[in-house]
């Protein structure tokens, strides 16, 4: 009976032996930071309501503003085009944007995730986020990442809706993703994370392994460059490039379900709390703010728009209302983090007026078949909305300001006019850069596989001559 406590003594003593010479190695281990299960489970959540924003809401949105023969057609550009991007962005797109290389490409040490997770020792690799000593799990980033890379691909196609061809598409997404969107995503949003400024002698190294627009200083906290102005512009070439549809600005061409486009403009809003807030890459006070700010500049975008078009036209309509939240989605998105509630409002209330002229006055003075509004709508609004970003994101404005010291963590703001500058060069690199790749983009599909469906094609409608099915069977 008295042999126990001594065994017990025993185990004790041997105990204390081995964590001895743990200790080391024990202490590493507490210190090294590890992602919280709120972020995780945050950053999983926005990256399921981005997924959202595509497939259905984006189908959804540009279905219902196609005529009936074509709709299908576009829910296929939309699932099909989205699925096409996740694989190629897991393949190379995330290794050639977020890996470091130089100023516009990165490198290829990710290249079908590697090293991502280590099966031999159950390790998962990290990605930085915009606290130090706060990681999130790269997986999870790369994720994220890749409904943003998809659904600014499957952005592109409203401008070109009801006479691409299919196969043209599919060869174009390819193109455009690997030298367009994947070296601006690198240029806008790669840097080395707050863990790597250390000390204030090696902030000038650190910095240089950025991408190129990151190291000018530009303000873009969920897509107004990589995502609305990178598409539109893309989606303007395309239409210029294709030429118009058979009939336009001489059949009507009305929108065949305007509920649908309602239900996809709401799923939308829903999702787009997810690539703002989401683009904070943490549970914290910055997405709070994102969240609140894209939540009332929508709404701001949807009277402002309505009332605008209320005065011009004599009647407001659904379709206004639901452009308006669009224009007010995309218009904040570069903003999201960046400015205070103020910078909310104006920018909601402005980009309403500003992307109403844009589909009406401005569309008419470049004479192109932007289908359905691309340009006026996500390419203007993000302009808009990048530039606003300079102005109210001074603390005098109600704006957080920027870090300007990641080695003590200190935030500042270079001046309304210097900032505003650096957006503009900012805005007009992206502008310049998706304009050529695009242009040599569908030139290349054009003599590869033609990128026009033929006239009879185009009257019959895509859903039947490319992909044998109907929409509606009634």
């Amino acid at each position: 009976m008295r042999t126990a406590p001594r065994t017990s003594q025993t185990i004790r003593r041997l105990m204390g032996v081995a964590l001895a010479a743990l200790g080391p190695t024990l202490a590493w281990a507490a210190d090294a930071p590890v992602p919280n299960k709120g972020d995780t489970a945050w950053m999983m959540t926005s990256t399921a309501l981005v997924l959202l924003m595509s497939v259905p809401a984006l189908g959804l949105f540009y279905g219902g503003l196609v005529r009936t023969k074509n709709m299908l057609s576009v829910l296929m550009q939309v699932f099909v085009g989205f699925s096409l991007i996740t694989v190629l962005w897991c393949v190379y797109g995330y290794s050639l944007a977020f890996t470091e290389g130089n100023a516009f490409f990165g490198g290829f040490s990710r290249l079908f995730l590697n090293g991502t997770f280590d099966p031999a020792t159950g390790m998962y690799s990290m990605a930085a986020t915009f606290s130090k000593a706060t990681p999130m799990y790269e997986l999870v980033y790369v994720a994220f990442q890749a409904t943003f890379a998809a659904i600014t691909c499957c952005l592109i196609l409203g401008s070109i809706v009801e006479r691409i061809k299919f196969s043209g598409v599919l060869l174009f997404l390819v193109i455009w993703f690997t030298f367009s969107y994947i070296p601006v995503a690198h240029m806008v949003w790669f840097w080395a994370g707050p863990d790597a400024y250390t000390s204030a002698d090696k902030v000038d190294a650190v910095n240089a392994t950025a991408g190129y627009i990151w190291q000018m200083g530009a303000l873009d906290f969920a897509g107004g460059t990589v995502v609305h102005i990178n598409a539109g512009v893309a989606g303007l070439v395309g239409a210029i490039v294709l030429g118009k549809r058979i009939g336009f600005g001489k059949e009507p061409m009305p929108p065949h379900s305007l509920t649908m486009t309602m239900i996809g403009a709401s799923l939308l809003w829903f999702g787009w709390f997810g690539f703002n807030a989401g683009s904070a890459l943490e549970a914290n006070g910055s997405a709070a703010l994102a969240f609140m700010n894209t939540y009332l500049a929508t709404a701001c975008a949807v009277l402002s728009w309505m009332f605008c078009e209320w005065m011009v036209k004599g009647k407001p309509s659904m379709l206004g209302a639901a452009s308006g939240a669009v224009a007010g989605l995309v218009a904040i998105t570069p903003a999201a983090g960046n400015v205070g509630i103020p910078g909310a409002f104006v920018i909601g209330l402005g980009v309403g007026v500003v992307c109403l002229w844009g589909v009406t006055g401005l569309k008419k003075m470049i004479k192109a078949d932007d289908s359905l509004d691309v340009f006026g709508v996500h390419a203007l609004g993000g302009i808009f909305g990048a530039l606003m970003t300079g102005i109210f994101n001074a603390p005098s404005l109600g704006g957080p300001g920027q870090t300007t010291d990641w080695v003590k963590g200190t935030t500042g703001y270079p001046g309304i006019w210097p900032q505003l500058l650096i957006q503009a060069k900012a805005v007009a690199i992206v502008f310049i850069w998706t304009a050529v790749v695009a242009f040599i983009a569908f030139y290349i599909v054009k003599l590869v596989v033609g990128v026009r469906v033929t006239e009879e094609e185009e009257r019959e409608g895509l859903d039947i001559s490319s992909h044998g099915e109907r929409a509606y069977d009634m």
